[in-house]
């Protein structure tokens, strides 16, 4: 009987884990833009990276938090709404491991993303960088050291603007369509913090500054690309396709920019797809979740 009542929980986290995942519909709208991504999961759908698509115009009744924002004089809230009409948001975050605890950190992770940002809509308008400082601050008081998350949010606007925060994650790559190439963007100095969860916000009011050995954590860093020509990709990916077996195996190193030369003239979810098989034959037993998100400038 308990073995019965194993299985079945584990039915019903695989449910909830399937639940949280993105579906087609998900994927963000933004005029001259072309968005596509998923997972490549080792388990199904439970894994250890997640991703979160924020469509702010079908996730939010735009207009009725504007008309809220006017009629109690909030301008700055209103005119940040208005904003949200022209972009979305995009949150990939990859879990030091891809079992079912980690699965758990990621649906943690969602709750307290979506949760924070309705507040956030409310208060603001927009979606702030201290917001994350909140979830890191949870997640450090919450999870052992040996668990943490690395994570990426960031906001595209039709005009091929793109700014974000990074928690030890990978950083964004750039492929331009005009030199056939992935592009050097070491000269812009974008600031990565620490992963979710390994050290306390040091701005936290409720923080305790005589409990940390290791000191605190530097306020999250906005950085700002630019996917500025017709055919330019933005890519977002986690570790999976930079670190498999063991680290032996990079793809994006080895392969992407060779896939992309090819594939660049289709649309990004044809594109995922030519990569994705090619990841899949260049790796033939992924020992780690890979994730990728294309972002296409039409």
């Amino acid at each position: 009987m308990q073995d019965m009542n194993d299985i079945n929980e584990l039915i019903n986290f695989q449910q909830m884990a399937k639940f949280i995942n993105p579906s087609a519909g998900d994927i963000p709208s933004v005029s001259g833009l072309d968005i596509y991504g998923e997972t490549i999961n080792l388990s199904g759908d439970v894994c250890g990276d997640h991703i979160i698509f924020m469509d702010f115009a079908k996730r939010y009744n735009l207009d009725q938090r504007i008309k809220r924002a006017d009629h109690t004089n909030k301008k700055e809230i209103s005119n940040n709404l208005k904003e949200l009409k022209h972009k979305s948001g995009i949150l990939l975050s990859d879990v030091s491991g891809h079992k079912m605890t980690d699965a758990l950190m990621n649906a943690m992770l969602h709750q307290a993303f979506l949760v924070g940002a309705s507040y956030e809509l409310s208060i603001y308008g927009e979606i702030t960088a201290d917001l994350f400082e909140t979830i890191n601050q949870r997640f450090y008081k919450s999870s052992s050291i040996d668990k943490y998350i690395t994570m990426i949010y960031g906001e595209i606007q039709n005009n091929g603007d793109f700014r974000f925060i990074s928690a030890g994650h990978p950083l964004p790559l750039i492929f331009s369509n005009e030199y056939n190439e992935i592009v050097n963007i070491d000269n812009l100095k974008l600031v990565n913090s620490t992963p979710i969860g390994t050290l306390p916000s040091q701005s936290d009011i409720d923080a305790d500054d005589k409990k940390s050995i290791l000191g605190f954590k530097h306020k999250y860093s906005v950085n700002t690309l630019n996917v500025m020509s017709p055919g330019d990709i933005l890519i977002l990916y986690t570790d999976g396709f930079s670190e498999q077996q063991d680290g032996e195996l990079n793809y994006i190193a080895d392969r992407l920019e060779k896939q992309l030369i090819i594939s660049k003239h289709l649309p990004a979810k044809e594109i995922f797809s030519r990569v994705k098989e090619d990841f899949m034959s260049y790796c033939s037993a992924p020992d780690d979740d890979a994730t990728m998100i294309l972002i296409k400038k039409l």
